[in-house]
């Protein structure tokens, strides 16, 4: 294994409220409520933000109570949180309302129109990233398809500075997209997924996979 692939983490292989959340995001009747939808992507956004969390630096600082001193850990790492826009706004969310002292970034990616096997193109449109020297950055993309989007978003934000740890944070992955990142992705990283699943169709989608994550949260595009 490459050292660039430092490790990968999968929240669903332990039983927890995740895979309600993860079945929910799924379940056609339960997609026809785009509230829920968007809340459970929510969820699934804290739950793994709180696993992530657990890898970072902390230190010691005193604090006072009602009754006496003492110390508690504080996160000693600056979080940078960098959206892939527009699915992963609810998914992102989550990482917001737990790491409330981050900056964050947006990326605007997108497939350009495609045939069924033929290559995925990518395009970016749109990026608003901070400074990234020596902080921590976690990449949020609710789907890892093709891996492509992930792969170019990031060698665009790192012309912004080099992160002292990289995440990518992902709700359900496809292998291939998780092969792709290996083999094409020349900075070291993390990656961390809700979920792993079988494949992708001829269109590219995964499969079982949920769909169109921005659809289903926000309305169909055109």
């Amino acid at each position: 294994m490459s050292v660039i692939f430092k490790s990968m983490f999968i929240l669903d292989q332990q039983s927890s409220i995740a895979c309600q959340y993860l079945a929910e995001i799924r379940d056609v009747n339960v997609q026809k409520d785009p509230l829920r939808f968007r809340a459970n992507m929510r969820r699934l956004g804290q739950l793994l933000a709180y696993e992530i969390s657990k890898s970072m630096d902390y230190e010691a600082r005193p604090i006072e109570t009602p009754l006496t001193s003492s110390q508690a850990n504080f996160l000693k790492d600056q979080v940078v949180v960098i959206s892939i826009l527009r699915a992963a706004l609810p998914f992102g969310q989550g990482f917001q309302d737990l790491f409330d002292r981050a900056e964050f970034g947006f990326i605007g990616a997108a497939r350009l129109p495609h045939e069924a096997n033929e290559p995925v193109e990518v395009a970016l449109d749109y990026l608003a990233s901070p400074q990234l020297n020596n902080k921590t950055v976690i990449v949020v993309d609710p789907m890892l398809a093709t891996g492509k989007s992930l792969v170019k978003s990031i060698e665009s934000i790192l012309k912004n500075g080099t992160p002292k740890n990289l995440h990518i944070a992902t709700t359900i992955a496809a292998p291939e997209g998780v092969e792709y990142l290996r083999e094409n992705l020349n900075t070291p990283y993390n990656l961390w997924s809700c979920a792993v699943d079988e494949k992708l169709n001829e269109k590219y989608y995964i499969v079982p996979g949920l769909g169109d994550a921005g659809d289903l949260a926000f309305g169909e595009k055109l």
